[in-house]
């Protein structure tokens, strides 16, 4: 008679239960010790860089670490009468690279919600969870929605819709303005924003954000009633960028001048010509015309109208009106650079003295960053009080 078999017998040809065991939590340890790997890797890589860890690194690295505690080589080698070990090694691998993955996924999505105090999936690497936890720095988050500056070109929407809501960590103990320094440097170099108007207030809260792209190329760089025209001429050799030229057409009766420019760059008998509109409508890209090159003139409008528009700051036209807070203040009064004025009676004088009144019903020019116009406008129309146009910044406590 039989006996019936025990749990230590071969179930699987050459392999008994307690080693089959053995090698199944074998390779579910490997496993866990992979994912481990993977969601530190993901967590590191988030917290250093801000981004999701590649796929392969973290899979490469959890399927490493298990390679070098298995000594694949020396198991894959050994006799056929321990098969078992080299199956446990092969599935030891395949799990560990699923648990790998499984790891940097779920290491990612902690440090995305860990690290970002908004819950988007943006960190902040100047400062520690160790610093924020004990209270040591101000946190500013932006607004969800984000305004368009007048007189700039839109952001794209996909970096407005990256910046709603963003939380920045800065260091406490700053002032305000030191803080909106820092806020708008991030914004320009982290997003690529050209302009930015922000008020922020001492608690560190935005309650008004907007943006502007800095447009780039040939446009910027124009005067206001000026375009840029590509025609076929001759140039004096000594000609560059930045010279007076005329526009002279060899006609039947003779040469004829069609227009006065600004050479902006040639390539062969190509040339770009900075020129007023009504001039642009007189030349043809057929006719092949010659230039003269005219001594130097003064051209502060055009100079000052091409760098207003590549720098931070922007002109706008501001009428006080009645019952403004500014009605009756002085020119010095002000904390924005005025470039002239329009009196009531529509003298306009251009670098004001600092003495020169400001009455209701004066038009004022100033050059101002966006936000400190954005002031100055409300405080003209008497919305806000003449004293937030020269508030002074106070220290975070």
């Amino acid at each position: 008679m039989l006996d019936a078999p025990s749990a230590a017998q071969v179930v699987v040809p050459g392999v008994t239960t307690s080693e089959l065991f053995v090698a199944v939590i074998e390779v579910l340890g490997l496993g866990v010790l992979a994912a481990a790997v993977g969601a530190g890797v993901a967590v590191l890589y988030r917290w250093y860089t801000r981004e999701a860890v590649p796929d392969g690194v973290a899979i490469l690295l959890g399927i490493g670490v298990v390679a070098l505690l298995l000594n694949t080589e020396e198991a894959l080698s050994t006799t056929t009468f321990e098969e078992v070990a080299a199956a446990t090694t092969i599935a030891s691998i395949v799990v560990s690279g699923i648990g790998s993955d499984l790891g940097r996924r779920g290491g990612d999505a902690f440090a995305a919600s860990a690290f970002a105090v908004t819950g988007t999936a943006r960190l902040d690497r100047e400062v520690s969870q160790f610093v924020r936890a004990v209270g040591r720095v101000v946190t500013v988050t932006l607004p969800e929605d984000i305004e368009d500056i007048d007189g700039y070109d839109p952001v794209d929407p996909k970096t407005k819709e990256a910046l709603a809501e963003t939380t920045f960590v800065f260091p406490r103990r700053i002032t305000v303005a030191e803080l909106r320094d820092r806020v708008v440097g991030r914004l320009k170099d982290d997003y690529g924003v050209g302009h930015v108007d922000i008020e922020i207030a001492e608690d560190g809260s935005v309650p008004y954000l907007a943006v502007g792209s800095r447009a780039a190329g040939l446009g910027p760089t124009l005067a206001p009633g000026t375009v840029a025209v590509a025609i076929k001429a001759d140039p004096a050799n000594a000609a560059s960028p930045g010279d007076v030229v005329q526009v002279w057409e060899r006609t039947e009766e003779g040469l004829q001048r069609r227009a006065t420019g600004e050479l902006r760059a040639t390539q062969g008998d190509v040339v770009t010509l900075a020129v007023d509109e009504t001039d642009a409508e007189a030349l043809s890209d057929t006719t092949e015309y010659r230039l003269v090159t005219l001594p130097a003139e003064p051209s502060a409008d055009r100079e000052f109208a091409s760098l207003l528009r590549v720098a931070d700051e922007t002109m706008g036209a501001v009428a006080i009106d009645e019952g403004s807070a500014l009605a009756g203040l002085t020119v010095g009064a002000l904390d924005v650079t005025v470039a002239a004025i329009r009196s009531p009676d529509g003298a306009v004088t251009a670098t004001p003295p600092r003495t020169t009144p400001l009455p209701a019903g004066t038009t004022v020019y100033v050059i101002a960053r966006p936000d400190a116009l954005r002031t100055f406008e409300a405080a003209a129309r008497g919305d806000a009080d003449a004293a937030a146009v020269a508030a002074e910044a106070e220290t975070l406590s």
